[in-house]
C-alpha cells in the first residue's frame, strides 16, 4: 500500500492545533494531528485556561457567599470549602471537554497520531515528512514512523519559565503543580504578576491564603494600560493581597516548613518573606527545541518563529501558530484563530489575517481585566493625536445590583476621525464585555457609531455606551 499523503499534518494538539484540525476536516482536507501526550487539549485545557477558570468561578461563588448578608440572605454563616470537591469539579470539567475533542476528531475525520513530531527537512517533490516518535503509547523508546503531508502546521505551544537553579516540586510550583495542591496553602508567594500570577493570587486569597505578589517591573499586569495596573494594585491591597512592585528576587530557598524568598524591594532594601509555597509565574517559553527546525530554513529567535500574515514561515508550506509565533500574544484564542487562518490558506478558502492589535487580552482575577488595541502610553509613543474617555462602574446600575463597583472602562480614540484605537476594562465581567470593543474595532466602527448604538438597560455592557460617550465628554451617568 502506498504511504498516506495528508493535505496537512499538524504538530501539537492544543487549542491552535485541534482548532486547525477541525477546520481542516470541515473543508474536506485530509488531516493528521500529531500529539505527544495521550490526550488532546494542551496546556489550556489541562493545566491552564479551563481548570484555572473553574477555580476562579468557585472563588467568586465563595466570595458571594461570604457577602450573603449584603444580598439579604441569612443563615449561611460558617460556610466552608470542600477542597476535594472543588478539585473534583475542576477535573470533571476538563474530562468532559477532553472527551468532546475526541468526538470532534472523529466527526471531522481527523487522524490523531500519538507521538512526538519532528520535521526532517524541507519538502521533497512537494511533500514534507514528519518523524513521529512513539515515546510511550505502545512503542519502544526511539521507535518512530514517518507522516507525509503537503503542508505542516507547527503548533507545539509553550511551557512555564522557571527561575535559574530551581525545579518545580511540592513547594516550588508552576501553574501545573498549583492546580493540584492537596489543600489550600496557609500562605503563598507569587513571583510575577502577569495573567497567571494575578489569577492564582486572586483565587487563593478568596480561598483564605495569605498572598504576596513580587513583581520585577514597576507595576502589576505590566502589559496592560497603566491606569488598569494602578487600579488593580489599589483593589488588591484593599483585598489584603500584599504587593511588591519594582522588586528583584535574589534567592528562593526551602526551609523546614516551607520556603523563604529573599528580594530587593523598590527602595533597594533587602527583604525576606516566608511562606508555605511559592508560585513561579514569570512567563512562558516557546517549545521549539528538538522539533527539527535546524533541518529547514526556519530560524527561531529566542525560540520564536516568524511568520507572514497567513502564518507561513520562510519554508514553503510550513506554517507556525500559537505560543511559538514571534510578535503575537501567547493566548489560546489567538492560536485558535491563527490555526483557522493557516488552514484556510492551505485549503484555498476565504480568511482574514490575524491582526495583533485586534487580539483581546483577558485576565480573570477579581476584578477582571480585559483589553484590546493600544494603551494610552503606546498611542502617545506612536505620536498619535488621541482623545481618552473613562467611565467608572460605580455609575453603572447593574454593577450596583451585583455589588461590583470597582474599576472602569477606558477608551482610546483618534482625535480627528474617532477611530477606536484601544479599549481597556477592569471590573465586573470585563472578559465578556471586551467582545463588543473587539467587534467594533474589527468592523472599523467609530466612537460616534458606538455612541448611537442602543444598549439594553440595566446591563453591565451599557457601561461601554458611557465609555465611548465619555471620549466626547457626553457620558450620561457621570
Amino acid at each position: 500500500m502506498p504511504d498516506t499523503i495528508y493535505d496537512v499534518a499538524i504538530v501539537g494538539g492544543g487549542p491552535g492545533g485541534y482548532t486547525a484540525a477541525i477546520r481542516g476536516g470541515q473543508y474536506g482536507l485530509k488531516v493528521a494531528l500529531i500529539e505527544k501526550d495521550d490526550k488532546l487539549g494542551g496546556t489550556c485545557l489541562h493545566v491552564g485556561c479551563i481548570p484555572t477558570k473553574s477555580l476562579l468561578f468557585d472563588a467568586e461563588v465563595y466570595d458571594h457567599i461570604k457577602e450573603a448578608k449584603e444580598f439579604g440572605i441569612e443563615g449561611v454563616e460558617g460556610a466552608k470549602l470542600n477542597w476535594p470537591a472543588i478539585q473534583a469539579r475542576k477535573n470533571k470539567i476538563v474530562t468532559k471537554h477532553t472527551k468532546g475533542l475526541d468526538f470532534l476528531m472523529r466527526k471531522n475525520k481527523v487522524n490523531v497520531i500519538q507521538g512526538y513530531g519532528r520535521l526532517t527537512g524541507p519538502a521533497k517533490n512537494g511533500i514534507l515528512t514528519v518523524e513521529v516518535f512513539t515515546e510511550g503509547g505502545g512503542g519502544a523508546a526511539g521507535e518512530h514512523h514517518d507522516v507525509k503531508a503537503k503542508n505542516v502546521i507547527i503548533a507545539t505551544g509553550s511551557e512555564a519559565k522557571m527561575l535559574p537553579g530551581l525545579e518545580p516540586d511540592t513547594r516550588i510550583l508552576t501553574n501545573i503543580e498549583m492546580l493540584s495542591v492537596n489543600s489550600v496553602p496557609k500562605s503563598l508567594i507569587v513571583i510575577g504578576s502577569g495573567a497567571v500570577g494575578v489569577e492564582f493570587a486572586s483565587i487563593y486569597k478568596s480561598f483564605g491564603s495569605e498572598v504576596t505578589i513580587i513583581e520585577a517591573l514597576e507595576r502589576l499586569v505590566p502589559a496592560e494600560d497603566a491606569d488598569v495596573s494602578k487600579e488593580l494594585l489599589r483593589v488588591f491591597k484593599k483585598r489584603g493581597i500584599n504587593c511588591h512592585v519594582g522588586a528583584k528576587v535574589e534567592k528562593v530557598e526551602k526551609i523546614k516548613d516551607g520556603i523563604v524568598v529573599k528580594f530587593t524591594n523598590s527602595d533597594g532594601k533587602q527583604e525576606k518573606l516566608d511562606a508555605e509555597k511559592v508560585l513561579i509565574a514569570i512567563g512562558r517559553a516557546p517549545r521549539t527545541d528538538n522539533i527539527g527546525l535546524e533541518k529547514t530554513k526556519i530560524k527561531a529567535e529566542r525560540g520564536f518563529i516568524s511568520t507572514d500574515e497567513w502564518m507561513q514561515t520562510v519554508e514553503p508550506n510550513i506554517y507556525a501558530i500559537g505560543d511559538i509565533v514571534a510578535g503575537m500574544p501567547q493566548l489560546a484564542h489567538a492560536g485558535s484563530m491563527q490555526g483557522m487562518v493557516a488552514v484556510a490558506k492551505i485549503g484555498g478558502k476565504f480568511a482574514k489575517p490575524v491582526k495583533r492589535n485586534l487580539v483581546p487580552a483577558a485576565t480573570y482575577c477579581e476584578p477582571q481585566i480585559a483589553s484590546v488595541g493600544l494603551t494610552e502610553a503606546a498611542a502617545k509613543a506612536q505620536g498619535l493625536n488621541i482623545k481618552v474617555g473613562k467611565f467608572p462602574f460605580t455609575a453603572n446600575s447593574k454593577a450596583s445590583i451585583i455589588n461590583a463597583h470597582e474599576g472602569f472602562i477606558k477608551v482610546i480614540s483618534d482625535a480627528k476621525y474617532g477611530e477606536i484605537l484601544g479599549v481597556h476594562i477592569i471590573g465586573p465581567q470585563a472578559t465578556e464585555l471586551i467582545s463588543e470593543a473587539v467587534t467594533a474595532m474589527e468592523l472599523e466602527a467609530t466612537v460616534e457609531d458606538m455612541m448611537f448604538t442602543i444598549h439594553a438597560h440595566p446591563t453591565l455592557y451599557e457601561a461601554l455606551l458611557d465609555g465611548f460617550s465619555s471620549v466626547e465628554n457626553l457620558a450620561i451617568n457621570v
